[in-house]
């Protein structure tokens, strides 16, 4: 695409930017209503429905709390990348680690955007803590 003109460039991003959006959303709309599909499912006449009603209904609390372990672990890693490679020095040293380690270059990687991730998100916890200590604490009792 790189040799394209400008409104083919344009077109084919606008173009992905929708499907990516509608498949993204779609994907989350269709995990949120799990629960209602297998309700439904196991409320239908066919044996065979129900028993996948009931198997859907089993399975959704397992994967929101997988989804919910595994969000925040990639939101960790990428945010952790993303701070990484805004701080050159930090970001050249995790390619060299990665570099050193060959075949295992990408777990290396991986993990050393973990933990900048972890430690930002420590970092700023703890700014907010102080912050609201700082404030008088955060949450008052109500005044009778």
């Amino acid at each position: 695409m790189a040799g394209q003109d400008f409104w083919t460039q344009l077109a084919v991003l606008v173009g992905i930017a929708l499907l990516m959006t509608v498949g993204v959303y779609g994907l989350v709309g269709g995990i949120v209503k799990l629960d209602d599909l297998g309700l439904w499912l196991s409320q239908k006449a066919s044996s065979a429905a129900q028993a996948i009603g009931r198997g859907i209904l089993w399975l959704a609390p397992w994967l929101m709390k997988f989804l919910s372990v595994a969000g925040t672990a990639a939101m960790f890693l990428v945010g952790g990348g993303i701070i990484a490679h805004g701080i050159g020095p930090l970001y050249a040293l995790i390619e060299q680690w990665s570099a050193a380690a060959g075949g295992l270059g990408w777990l290396v990687g991986m993990l050393a955007n973990a933990v900048v991730g972890i430690v930002t998100g420590a970092i700023v916890v703890g700014v907010v803590t102080l912050i609201k200590k700082l404030r008088g604490g955060g949450t008052r009792a109500p005044a009778h």
